[in-house]
């Protein structure tokens, strides 16, 4: 995987793990990250191996308790309408929030200087 896949499936798990957070008051567990891992690179039609997938997920706790921390939806319907359901569990990128969690992932992946 290139370093923007990586920083979409990033953002794909911290919008999930918000998501969790929200609706049940507890961070994903780590079978369920690796199952959304798994989903989004099905989707993708991406492949990663298991050492990135592990770096991934456990990125996705560190920027989702910052995220949590900031001002982000704090409603589940909210946090919903961050994913374009039309065609599955797929992240809008038309929406803000959304943009703004990428950008949050891009700079922890160091991918901003890349571009």
């Amino acid at each position: 995987m290139d370093g923007e896949a990586k920083a979409e499936l990033l953002t794909f798990l911290v919008v999930g793990q918000l998501l969790a957070r929200v609706r049940s008051g507890e961070w994903l567990r780590t079978d369920h990250l690796i199952e959304s891992c798994q989903i989004w690179l099905s989707s993708n039609g991406a492949r990663c191996d298991w050492l990135e997938r592990a770096k991934l997920v456990e990125a996705s706790r560190h920027l989702a308790d910052e995220a949590y921390a900031s001002p982000f939806p704090r409603d589940e319907a909210d946090l919903v309408k961050l994913f374009n359901l039309d065609g599955g569990w797929f992240l809008d990128y038309r929406s803000c929030v959304v943009r703004e969690m990428h950008g949050l992932c891009v700079a922890y992946l160091g991918l901003a200087n890349s571009r």
